[in-house]
């Protein structure tokens, strides 16, 4: 990573070297830390109180085992973890992974990117991220169950809704809150925001399974207005088909545009009719089945196995809504030459570095993860705004209160670029906008957090 400003290259010397081998953190902490420069050259207050070298590391990480019972009788074992990055702002507030790929570089990578995500919301709400290596695909109903329970005995000790409030994320949707809610009310006998992402019926907000897709597109939209364009007859390609894929799917579509392919781990399908997702979502949230059965049922649909392809496709619009760098150089050059004027981040980090610096020198207009898909985690505060008074809003009401976030995301994202002399870039900005709020809460706290 190179850094020209010797304290932040100093900091991140210490992050590779205190984080070995943890290279999705490193990547997240090296983005932000370049973006910095121009802050920490005007705010020496900053650098005197040792803010960079505070926000980079953990409040608090907590690794414990998960035992559980597989449906044969077969006694087995998972790691579970919860990275408590930074509180400053408020309770820890984060989802709960449950995937294979699940590591410490991966959930830091994601608690760090939280902190200035959650800040950029304007809700009173701290950054964390946890999960474990338990993988729900091909489990039984009984087998998550159990696993759930398991994991939320000792999750519990640590969380509460003024403390850390957990939410989903890959591989806990509704039915593994569900579980884990059901859970810690047995433990603890309260009733309480502890979780987000609950199911209406039991506390749960309006909006919140559709808020990071519809989020992602609100602040699409006001990037698409900087150059007097929008969604209308536009050509949008959208990588990965969970919930904030089906749903950036469907707001695009709601906002005229013709969304033409979707992905899942196993490949991509190209529908140039555009996707029709009353079949999308049958697949992928009732039958929990794999995407090349799109292809079976639409005789105008194409399935290519592998994801890169997709991004081979002519648009105008991309939104990587799937996993952690899955744009990569090759396929940044693939979007721009094939005429792509927008690139909206759905996923956490879903473009590498080189692809983010090819977006930039060639004007594409480019919303980085940390505000472009903020609109979950401002719907998760949202729901525990309702909890708190123990009242519940329309989905009117939700959807226009995380509109109006998204949009002021955007517009304290371009002015913090502009104040810092990098008018337009919207990485910088959000990085800057995000990271000042924390820091002047730490300093407001002293040298406690």
């Amino acid at each position: 990573m190179d850094l020209s400003n010797s304290y932040l290259s100093g900091i991140y010397a210490d992050v590779c070297r205190r984080n070995p081998g943890a290279v999705e953190f490193h990547q997240a902490v090296g983005e932000v830390l370049q973006s910095l420069t121009p802050v920490i050259e005007r705010r020496q207050d900053i650098v005197e109180a040792g803010i960079v070298d505070r926000i980079v590391e953990p409040e608090r990480l907590i690794q414990f085992r998960v035992s559980w019972v597989d449906d044969s009788g077969r006694v087995r074992v998972n790691r579970g973890v919860r990275v408590q990055f930074n509180s400053a702002l408020g309770p820890y507030k984060g989802g709960l992974r449950f995937h294979p790929s699940v590591n410490l570089s991966i959930l830091k990578f994601l608690g760090f990117e939280q902190i200035l995500k959650n800040s950029l919301t304007g809700l009173p709400l701290g950054g964390a991220k946890g999960g474990s290596d338990f993988d729900p695909k091909g489990k039984s109903e009984g087998e998550v169950m159990r696993f759930c329970q398991s994991f939320m005995i000792e999750l519990s000790k640590h969380i509460g809704a003024d403390t850390d409030v957990p939410a989903g994320d890959i591989g806990v949707g509704g039915r593994e809150i569900g579980f884990l809610y059901g859970q810690y009310k047995r433990l603890t006998d309260q009733t309480t925001g502890v979780l987000t992402g609950k199911g209406v019926s039991f506390g749960g907000s309006l909006v919140r399974r559709e808020a990071t897709g519809y989020g992602l597109c609100y602040f699409t939209e006001e990037m698409l207005k900087s150059i007097g364009k929008d969604f209308k007859d536009k050509t949008v390609l959208v990588s990965g088909s969970g919930n904030v894929a089906l749903y950036a799917t469907q707001k695009a579509q709601q906002l005229g545009a013709n969304v033409v392919a979707m992905s899942d781990s196993s490949g991509y399908i190209y529908d140039k009719k555009g996707i029709n997702l009353d079949i999308m979502r049958q697949i992928k949230e009732v039958e929990r089945g794999r995407i090349v059965e799109y292809a079976r049922r639409v005789p105008s649909a194409v399935f290519t196995p592998g994801c890169k392809g997709i991004w081979t496709i002519p648009c105008d619009i991309a939104l990587p809504c799937a996993t952690q760098n899955e744009i990569d150089e090759e396929s940044a050059f693939e979007l721009i030459k094939n005429g792509c004027i927008c690139v909206a981040e759905g996923a956490n980090m879903p473009s590498t570095p080189e692809a983010i610096n090819a977006f930039i020198k060639n004007g594409l207009l480019y919303g980085p993860a940390k505000a472009a898909n903020a609109g979950g985690v401002a719907t998760s505060g949202l729901e525990m705004s309702q909890n708190s008074i123990r009242m519940g809003w329309t989905f009117e009401e939700v959807d226009k209160r995380l509109q109006e976030i998204m949009r002021n995301i955007y517009k304290n994202s371009y002015h913090a670029a502009e104040e810092y002399g990098y008018e337009g870039n919207l990485m910088i900005g959000a990085n800057i906008a995000g990271f000042l709020k924390v820091a002047e809460a730490m300093l407001a706290y002293g040298i406690t957090y």
